[in-house]
């Protein structure tokens, strides 16, 4: 507040300094804490959005007129500044104090409890925090969070424009479409029968602004999807910055986030540190070989090495037949304790079981799987590379497994290894060459792995000697690339197949023809065979941003209004139950209530 004078206030609570002392004032905000000292002396703490100020009341109608107050009434207070004799450094207002000639009620707290202490509400129950979010919100540590989301969304939104992007924004009712997560519907009245779809992204939109002409176009873009919560993912909304170029390749993508991003991470997150471009590219492949994650933290210096032929034959059952994976780490002596725990945790997280052994400093294998090592000493340490005082964890099953439970091994060791651990920084990379097609879990067949509308590398060729049999369709690799950054996901993005004959051959491996295409995606199929730039595109997380950047671990803590874990709205009561004539307006009949299929 730059000192604007309003009817409420003539400066702000954290405004006040020595160069005001004198002068009378009028304050505004909410009545913090009042600590009596005496029937006429009594200390008032008044905070506002930017700060606290201490008031002192010296009166006996004055502190009676404070004790009549509950905590969080929001009040007026008129009075004169002095310089404190008991000055308090840690506060910016602290070498001063205000005498109050006049308090007016303006907003009345009628509750004498509050649901918990607002400067420590971040210790309450989530559901507490949830309910009562406009509460935990004044708690100067939650409201941080939010502002830090208002500045980086600022910083992205001047970023973009300065690199020459429209700001333009897309429906948010629109029609549903298969992109990988359920719809959230909503019903047509006009239409009965007919319903529109919240956008899960605005993909289908981007590109046909490329088809129109647009040649840069980004929005700070809200996505509804309905799954489940998790840490790093909110239940039913979130926000990304969306962007999309005509006449790129995805070089031209990473070079304009590889400029947007450190300096915004470099100034506003916990760490003053961040990678500068180009980041460092993995092919998926490789990410998953080395670091057994498709999202790894460079941050942490361990990595997997295969240990198959090494170990594979050790006589240890879980080894024969299977992949085995080591990591080995050096200055990490924990106690056999420490170790069962860890792989505990790791077999928890993975559904993996890690083994594990020491080389110790007398050059000697012991502890965990030792026999079987032992018997083969000099081949298993010549393979793996082992220095003396090595500790390796090792995993073991199919190959996709044994990686997997590998990289939880790597992520659960490092903060056990901080010199290994390089925490204090913002690390990018880009992972890149994703396979183009993959076998579903649950169908058994072939399925898009990532993005259907990405370009396969190898273009309409690789996809007709595919379905000619000549090339396996595992085998080919898209145009397609995420952003991580310490070991989080910011954004997935592609270069996009803007070829309606390469389109057509994409789909079709997955058993969906010509017809299906022009069903499922009419206006995009439509506009390309108009002819349709090459263009190319992603679309970062804003509140997977703001998480990594304010260091908190869940992201429900960056969102002003987050739902729970069960995609409640404890606050606003929502989803809730509907009037039965709204739903006969909408033509719809519910068949169940959730207390009637309750637990």
């Amino acid at each position: 507040m730059a000192n604007a004078k309003t009817y409420y206030r003539t400066h702000s609570c954290g405004e006040l300094r020595m160069e005001h002392v004198g002068q009378t004032v009028t304050l505004a905000g909410f009545l913090e804490n009042f600590r009596e000292v005496g029937a006429n002396l009594g200390f008032l703490v008044l905070r506002d959005f930017y700060g606290t100020t201490q008031v002192v009341a010296e009166t006996e109608e004055m502190v009676k007129t404070i004790k009549a107050l509950n905590k969080e009434s929001t009040i007026q207070v008129t009075g004169v500044v002095r310089e404190r004799d008991s000055k308090n450094p840690k506060l910016p207002t602290g070498d001063i104090e205000v005498v109050p000639q006049k308090i007016e009620v303006l907003g009345r707290c009628r509750h004498n409890e509050l649901p918990f202490p607002i400067n420590r509400s971040r210790e309450a129950d989530e559901s507490a925090r949830l309910k009562y979010r406009y509460l935990d919100l004044r708690n100067p540590e939650v409201k941080n969070n939010i502002v830090l989301r208002c500045n980086v969304v600022s910083a992205l939104r001047q970023a973009m424009t300065a690199h020459g992007f429209m700001e333009i924004t897309t429906p948010i009712l629109t029609a549903s479409s298969p992109e990988g997560a359920r719809d959230y519907l909503v019903p047509s009245r006009k239409h009965p029968g007919k319903f529109y779809a919240l956008p899960q992204a605005p993909q289908q939109f981007k590109q046909l602004l490329m088809a129109s002409g647009f040649d840069k176009y980004f929005q700070i873009a809200p996505c509804f999807r309905d799954e489940d919560a998790r840490g790093d993912r909110s239940p039913g909304e979130f926000y990304q910055l969306d962007m999309e170029m005509a006449f790129a390749d995805q070089e031209d993508v990473f070079a304009v986030l590889e400029d947007v991003l450190p300096p915004i991470f470099a100034k506003y997150g916990k760490y003053d540190s961040a990678s500068s471009a180009p980041f460092k590219r993995i092919p998926y492949l490789e990410a998953m070989e080395t670091y057994g994650s498709d999202k790894p933290d460079l941050r942490i210096d361990l990595t997997a090495q295969d240990a198959t032929e090494a170990l594979g034959a050790c006589g240890f059952g879980p080894f024969e037949g299977n992949t085995v994976k080591a990591v080995k780490v050096t200055g990490f002596s924990a106690t056999r304790k420490q170790i069962d725990k860890l792989c505990a945790d790791v077999e928890v997280q993975a559904g993996g079981k890690v083994y594990w052994f020491r080389y110790d400093e007398k050059g000697e294998i012991v502890g965990g799987i030792a026999k079987f090592v032992q018997p083969i000493k000099d081949a298993v340490v010549a393979a793996l590379g082992l220095e003396k005082g090595t500790f390796v964890g090792l995993t073991a099953g199919k190959k996709l497994s044994a990686q997997k439970t590998a990289g939880v091994l790597i992520k659960m060791l490092a903060p056990l290894c901080p010199d290994h651990f390089h925490k204090e920084t913002y690390e990018f990379c880009w992972i890149v060459d994703f396979p183009m097609y993959e076998i579903g879990e649950e169908s058994g067949e072939l399925e898009f792995c990532h993005n259907p509308f990405s370009m396969p590398n190898g273009g309409l060729d690789i996809l007709k000697k595919a379905a000619a049999g000549e090339v396996d369709p595992l085998s080919i690799t898209a145009f397609q690339y995420d952003l991580v950054c310490n070991g989080v996901e910011l954004s997935s993005g592609a270069v996009r197949n803007h070829d309606p004959e390469i389109m057509i051959e994409a789909f079709q491996l997955v058993r969906l023809g010509e017809d299906d295409v022009k069903a499922k995606f009419p206006a995009m199929y439509n506009a390309f065979t108009y002819g349709a730039p090459p263009h190319a595109g992603i679309a970062p997380g804003v509140d997977r941003m703001v998480m990594l950047l304010s260091g908190e671990d869940s992201i429900r803590e960056v969102i002003p209004f987050p739902m729970n874990k069960n995609a409640q709205d404890l606050m606003m009561g929502a989803p809730s139950f509907v009037d039965p004539k709204q739903l006969d307006e909408l033509n719809i009949v519910c068949t169940k209530k959730e207390d009637e299929t309750a637990e």
